[in-house]
């Protein structure tokens, strides 16, 4: 079992920044940022892997980088010109790896951090 403790949440107009933090008791084979904004379901933002890879989705490619500090377990998400449309509840994401069926999928949430972008 993976804890995850989010941090960094807020409120912050439009075309603002904010950075989210994850401390994590361990990094897994993936690491990732989820949002689930009011009255929708869960939504994929980003992840990275070990050795530095990232995905992003489309809405936020250009605007959000996500980073980690394997000396610290930390996983970090700076998000820039924040819209209306990133207002959500942003959890952070470990994958559990199975070696015979070669997967790594996301497995573990954090209970995550509010952030709200008032227009």
């Amino acid at each position: 079992q993976v804890q995850l403790v989010e941090s960094g949440g807020g409120s912050v107009p439009a075309g603002g920044s904010l950075k989210l933090s994850c401390v994590a008791s361990e990094f897994s084979c993936k690491m990732g940022w989820y949002r689930q904004a009011p009255g929708k379901g869960r939504e994929f933002v980003s992840s990275i892997s070990p050795d530095g890879v990232t995905v992003y989705a489309d809405s936020v490619k250009g605007r959000f980088t996500i980073s980690q500090d394997n000396g610290k377990n930390t996983l970090y998400l700076l998000m820039d010109s924040l819209n209306s449309e990133d207002t959500a509840v942003y959890s952070c994401a470990a994958a559990k790896g199975n070696k015979i069926l070669r997967t790594c999928s996301f497995t573990y949430w954090g209970r995550g951090t509010r952030v709200t972008v008032s227009s």
